[in-house]
């Protein structure tokens, strides 16, 4: 299933887009789409009845802005250098496990939302990346496997970056990582169930209409299952936290000076296999 909710930003609803690429309403059967619902098999169930029923009522997408796909997240843990190609264009070793850093939930904004770039900044980055929605809890999981089974599907993430804070201003990633806006996620969630391999992914993202990532989940070095295996032994995840799984080769700070870093009017459109596109204008903060 590809879950979203649309709406003004606080007042989403939750739909489904069917395989018509017809939008449903599915407020009607569930309240929204968060942890709650991922982790109640019971709730999945009436959905799919539902749209096979044909008993879902269409919704006029005309004008209607698609919000990010999950609601109250928990926590972002996010993989950083999990790319082979990625730490080869910024000259890193392959880390000898999963480099983890946090995103905090107010940076998830809609995959169509304005993207700020933050006053001050000179070095805003794109980042296109597999994001993992949990929809079940995860903690000290013993396998891949196990922690494959916990997925309850995945989203387009735009890790949107600022190099300067994150490397040139001392102490961890954070600064560079959370200003306002830095997350948009979505259109779609879509269920594990639609996505039978996920090492096996494209990704791509193109600004102002060039392409500039061009990879394949293929290319982790930590592969879905083992980062959120790793991830639970050090904390808990929960039905409604995502994990950004990192990104492929391409970004600004890979490229040869002068770096070719975001700037206010710039567009970023974004895509990762069979989970929508996403397109985000840039202004300033």
């Amino acid at each position: 299933m590809k879950l979203l909710r649309v709406g003004t930003a606080g007042s989403e609803r939750p739909a489904l887009l069917d395989a018509d690429g017809t939008l449903r309403d599915l407020s009607g059967v569930v309240t929204d789409i968060d942890g709650e619902l991922l982790a109640d098999e019971s709730a999945l169930g009436r959905i799919r009845s539902a749209a096979e029923a044909g008993a879902l009522p269409a919704l006029d997408a005309t004008g209607l802005r698609v919000g990010p796909p999950v609601a109250r997240i928990g926590k972002i843990v996010c993989i950083g250098l999990n790319y082979h190609d990625h730490a080869r264009e910024t000259g890193a070793e392959p880390p000898a496990e999963p480099v983890v850093f946090f995103k905090a939930p107010d940076t998830v904004v809609g995959p169509y939302d304005t993207v700020l770039v933050p006053r001050g900044s000179a070095k805003t980055d794109w980042e296109v990346e597999l994001a993992v929605v949990v929809g079940r809890t995860a903690r000290y999981l013993e396998s891949a496997e196990e922690g494959l089974a916990c997925v309850a599907g995945y989203a387009v993430a735009h890790d949107v970056s600022e190099r300067e804070f994150q490397i040139e201003r001392g102490g961890t990633w954070d600064k560079g990582k959370n200003c306002e806006t830095f997350n948009p996620l979505g259109p779609w969630l879509v269920t594990a169930d639609e996505v039978p391999d996920p090492q096996r992914l494209s990704l791509r993202l193109w600004v102002n209409g060039e392409l500039k990532q061009d990879g394949t989940t293929a290319e982790q070095i930590f592969p879905v299952g083992e980062v959120v295996r790793y991830v639970s032994r050090f904390m808990v995840l929960r039905p409604g936290d995502v994990i950004n799984t990192g990104t492929p080769a391409g970004v600004a700070m890979g490229q040869p000076e002068p770096k070719p870093y975001l700037r206010a009017g710039d567009v970023v459109e974004l895509e990762v296999e069979g989970l929508g596109r996403q397109r985000q204008e840039l202004k300033g903060a």
